[in-house]
């Protein structure tokens, strides 16, 4: 029958003195998730409750809160683990994402993605009840060309690809604890598929990137994957390596909003885990 997934871990401002509450969820949400700013309801009741599943690389959150605003500001370090998008389903209340000059008011049932890592304000006026998919930057990276164009926008939950995803992952998540780990893995591929088809059906359809730059990036990157290991692994080795400029490779990789040692130093941590996970980085500015 397979083995069971492993134990949700829930996290509750529920017993934490009042006066402690700010800062305990500001340091659980920093570990859990990404470095931000809290600013608490006027009232001063604050409450945030999480359960967290984590499957593999994915890692689905069941989040209830009160009102709140949270803000992730530029330059703030983070967790190797932590370079990851997020797919926000909302369940209840009202919930508004700003990223990139682009502002989402979701509905429950829609669904938005954000860059978790760049800079971010999140404002939810009242209670609100949510899903949060937890995606590695490079699983959708390889998935969706365009990605960094595609934070901060709305994919309604009420008709088109955008309801199939929305339904089915709350349907999932509903039966949660009741799933083993072989069937997660199963309606996680699911997830991935149907998460990427409404991904897709709202990138802007001025953005274009050829097929032939799509298999150059895919050259590149395969090169510089096999080569992990070299100390020496720059720029110039790698145009050399794959017959192309190193104008052209950079420029390739600007186009994804990052940079070729940007990417370099982030899959050299990924084949790291254990000390990835446990350093706080810094990652190199995109060039």
């Amino acid at each position: 029958m397979g083995l069971p997934t492993p134990t949700a871990v829930t996290l509750s401002t529920t017993g934490v003195p009042e006066r402690e509450r700010l800062g305990w969820l500001r340091e659980v949400i920093a570990r859990e998730y990404v470095k931000v700013e809290i600013s608490p309801p006027s009232d001063g009741s604050l409450f945030n409750e999480m359960t967290i599943h984590p499957w593999e690389n994915l890692r689905l959150s069941v989040i209830r809160s009160s009102a709140i605003a949270i803000e992730r500001l530029a330059g703030e370090p983070y967790q190797a683990s932590q370079d990851a998008y997020f797919a926000v389903i909302l369940l209840s209340g009202r919930y508004a994402l700003e990223q990139q000059g682009r502002e989402v008011f979701l509905k429950p049932g829609d669904i938005t993605f954000y860059d978790a890592t760049r800079p971010h304000r999140i404002h939810c006026p009242g209670s609100i009840s949510k899903l949060i998919v937890s995606i590695p930057r490079m699983t959708l990276r390889d998935r969706i060309a365009g990605m960094e164009h595609c934070t901060a926008l709305p994919i309604s939950g009420r008709q088109g690809i955008g309801a199939v995803a929305s339904q089915f992952i709350r349907a999932t998540a509903d039966q949660s604890c009741r799933l083993r780990d072989a069937e997660f893995r199963v309606l996680a591929d699911h997830w991935l598929d149907l998460l990427t088809l409404a991904v897709t059906s709202v990138r802007p359809q001025n953005f274009q990137l050829s097929r032939s730059r799509t298999l150059s990036l895919h050259r590149v990157k395969d090169f510089v994957e096999y080569h992990l290991a070299d100390s020496q692994l720059d720029t110039a080795t790698v145009a050399s390596g794959v017959g192309l400029s190193s104008r052209y490779v950079n420029e390739l990789f600007r186009a994804e909003g990052t940079s070729l040692m940007r990417h370099v130093w982030r899959r050299r941590l990924r084949k790291l885990p254990r000390q990835a996970d446990t350093v706080k980085v810094e990652l190199p500015a995109a060039c």
